[in-house]
């Protein structure tokens, strides 16, 4: 199997994800990217203060909103380190967000390739193009030690 080197807004996704974890939260990062430039990087936060809206992709969102001015992220690009849930995946079609990154599968919780299958309802007014797998093995192994810890 060739490994593919894993792209540097994909490597700031995974940082903050770390930093989540090292902060208690779940180890999940996002990174969006307007004309090739990192504009939002966050790590989940749930917890603190609580917020159960505070997954990674929905706060590097609000972030880019915010810079950019507008509830459009047309031309940006999403990293995240774990398949978004159905609520996350929402928010990239409403965001109109134009191509999602993601590392790792969930079949838990995900809502693209499991659950929902948010972009393939006939509701669902955007569809961003959708890669899956870079940076996969990095973002499942911190998952797997983040929880391998608490129990």
């Amino acid at each position: 199997m060739t490994r593919w080197p894993i792209p540097e807004p994909m490597q700031h996704a995974l940082q903050a994800a770390r930093d989540a974890g090292d902060a208690g939260e779940v180890p999940i990062g996002a990174v969006i990217v307007k004309d090739g430039e990192m504009i939002a990087i966050a790590g989940n936060a749930t917890r603190s203060p609580p917020d159960p809206t505070g997954h990674a992709e929905m706060r590097a969102i609000r972030i880019a909103a915010d810079i950019l001015g507008d509830e459009r992220l047309t031309d940006c690009d999403i990293y995240v380190t774990l398949e978004p849930c159905s609520m996350c995946a929402g928010a990239i079609a409403h965001a109109r967000i134009a191509r999602l990154y993601y590392a790792a599968s969930d079949p838990k919780g995900g809502g693209l390739e499991h659950g929902a299958r948010v972009f393939e309802h006939p509701q669902c007014l955007h569809r961003p193009e959708v890669y899956s797998g870079m940076g996969e093995d990095e973002a499942a192994e911190l998952l797997r030690a983040f929880f391998r810890d608490r129990r």
